[in-house]
């Protein structure tokens, strides 16, 4: 696997930063992603004389695979598979990590996972197209430098098919704990620390309890919640951001050609700039931390009160609601139960799981009709189901998808029921000029039907449309003075990334012009 010139010049300013010498143990066979792996580590092994590359000897080692290590200590990094595609950089970091180069998390958070106690073996299933598993990846690869009872491996699914099949993963990224499920799906490093030390929780509420009021508190950190910040820090006013998942629904969206003025990005990429962006100001960002209740207080000189899952309670003088929207659910028998066993949500993370399998997509509109664009590329067969008589989305993406060879398309369909056993193994449709019911065996159904608004904490408190958005007037202000919304969660039609943007904006100045007039 020859690496392009332009990745050796970058990889070798890299390297240049290593401060302590590594030791990479492979583990090969005969296959050619064998040769691949061993390729790619012989290229950066040229790069620095501070990486030691040896070959294993020990034949209950998964292969192709190696490891990471000091050259006395294991680090328990192992990676099973070529770590291209979106790992390559969770690659690169593991080595500049394990030789010395500072890691970029707060102190506190070092000090609590070395003081983890116990045995932890994590597995991670990947695909190297998931652009969320990288985040796992990197994470659990930390956790394992900082404690010696914690390991980590990496294993890439179009490798070890059989244990994909085995173990019936069929979402990414999927990890297993001592051998047992842990979790699916995108996963923070904090996250993950919270689920195997009880003290977390606890230890968030009581730091963030003692925070000074805000005058402007965020809820949600999506494109909407990141332009209020901007948009209020530059005021000079107290900002901070609460938020379950920094990015929100952008992180599950990779592809982004409709964002004046930037031709071509990727959900992820767009959501680090918008952080980057975020923390250059004053801007103080809870993550990975769920909004509850808000106590609105029947004097309009006391402040609001926002109450978090895990206890914690923050003042403020406003706030701006941006929690966004989730993947719409079809509500239909095996949904639920199929859930990561061949019903998935995310094309670009779990379409390599199905390669050359016959998968179904739920849903006509943009997203449902490009999701079945991408899997033809990687599956056998595509069968796109839409309720109504015409599909709804872009004339440009409907030639596209009906050129292509290995997709068919049914209109006017209700899906009923979702079968199988361990697994998805057929979907039940209808009709709905006949009213005949069918069924369709296949392996995989990818439900893309829209989004929900987050609103169901906040039904008791404010005015909601029929469709649960918050309503807003045209300065972002919602039904309670002083609490202002932005974003997908609003009624604001067209729900679109820089739409949002500006609704952030607008709602961050409504929210200043309250103030001082307040």
């Amino acid at each position: 696997m020859a690496l392009e010139q332009n990745i050796k010049n970058q990889l070798s300013a890299y390297m240049a930063k290593i401060e302590n010498p590594i030791q990479i143990k492979y583990f090969e066979n005969q296959s050619p992603k064998s040769n691949e792996m061993v390729e790619l580590l012989k290229e950066v092994h040229q790069m620095t004389d501070k990486i030691d590359l040896q070959l294993g000897n020990d034949p209950a080692h998964r292969s192709p695979s190696f490891q990471v290590n000091h050259p006395d200590q294991e680090t328990g990094i192992v990676f099973a598979g070529v770590p291209m595609g979106h790992e390559f950089t969770s690659f690169i970091l593991a080595i500049l990590q394990v030789g010395g180069y500072p890691l970029k998390i707060e102190k506190e958070l070092i000090d609590q996972i070395k003081s983890i106690k116990g045995s932890y073996e994590f597995e991670t299933y990947i695909s190297l197209s998931c652009h969320n598993c990288p985040d796992v990846v990197q994470g659990l690869n930390v956790m394992s430098l900082l404690n010696p009872g914690i390991k980590h491996t990496m294993i890439d699914g179009d490798v070890y098919q059989d244990e994909v099949r085995d173990k019936k993963i069929m979402s990414v990224p999927t990890i297993f704990l001592n051998g047992k499920e842990f979790g699916q799906g995108r996963m923070e490093l904090e996250e993950i620390v919270a689920k195997i030390d009880s003290r977390s929780q606890d230890i968030a509420a009581e730091k963030m309890s003692k925070k000074e009021d805000f005058d402007v508190l965020i809820v949600g950190g999506g494109p909407a919640g990141a332009s209020s910040a901007i948009y209020a820090a530059r005021k000079g006013i107290k900002t901070g951001i609460v938020a379950e998942r920094f990015g929100g629904q952008v992180m599950d969206t990779l592809g982004i050609e409709n964002f004046v003025s930037v031709k071509a990005t990727e959900g992820p990429k767009l959501v680090k700039a918008l952080e980057e962006h975020v923390t250059e100001y004053d801007v103080d960002i809870m993550n990975l931390q769920r909004a509850k209740k808000i106590h609105i207080p029947k004097d309009k000189k006391d402040k609001f009160e926002l109450e978090l899952d895990n206890g914690a309670k923050l003042k403020s003088r406003t706030l701006i609601l941006s929690t966004g929207a989730r993947w719409k659910e079809l509500g239909i028998p095996g949904e639920l139960e199929f859930k990561g066993k061949g019903v998935a949500y995310c094309p670009h993370c779990d379409g390599p799981l199905f390669k050359g399998k016959h998968v179904a997509v739920i849903g006509g509109g943009n997203s449902g009709v490009e999701a079945a664009i991408d899997l033809a590329g990687i599956v056998g067969h595509v069968t796109l189901f839409e309720f109504m008589p015409n599909l709804k989305a872009d004339k440009v993406l409907q030639d596209r998808l009906f050129s292509l060879k290995n997709v068919d398309v049914i209109l006017n369909t209700e899906t009923k029921e979702i079968i199988g056993d361990s697994q998805v193994k057929a979907i039940k449709f209808m009709n709905r000029d006949t009213q005949e019911t069918h069924e369709l065996a296949l392996e995989g159904v990818f439900i893309q039907i829209g989004l929900i608004p987050n609103t169901d904490w906040l039904k008791d408190d404010l005015k909601l449309s029929k469709y649960g958005e918050i309503e807003v007037n045209d300065h972002g202000e919602t039904s309670v003075p002083g609490i202002f919304a932005a974003g997908d969660v609003t009624t604001v039609p067209y729900k679109q990334i820089i739409i949002a943007m500006g609704e952030g904006s607008k709602a961050a100045l409504g929210a200043f012009d309250y103030l001082i007039r307040n």
